[in-house]
């Protein structure tokens, strides 16, 4: 029974894990005022999925020197 026990802590401990692999980061940035937008793909080697989730973040920025820029960053982790 105790050995039953040990395996069983064994393999649920080893299924917490995390598991670290290669990532990717597609972005795609869209500018207020153009027609145009670029994308972006970033490859993460040996990652965890928490880790990659932190590098690949979507955002607006503002130009401080006129109101009327704004760049919008879209990013999925697939």
């Amino acid at each position: 029974m105790k050995k039953i026990t040990i395996l069983a802590v064994a393999a649920l401990a080893i299924s917490f894990a995390s598991c670290k692999k290669d990532r990717v980061c597609t972005c795609t940035t869209t500018y207020t005022g153009s027609t145009t937008s670029s994308t972006d793909v970033n490859t993460m080697t040996k990652v965890t999925k928490g880790a990659a989730k932190a590098n690949c973040t979507s955002g607006t920025s503002y130009d401080t020197s006129s109101a009327a820029f704004i760049q919008t960053r879209d990013c999925k982790l697939s």
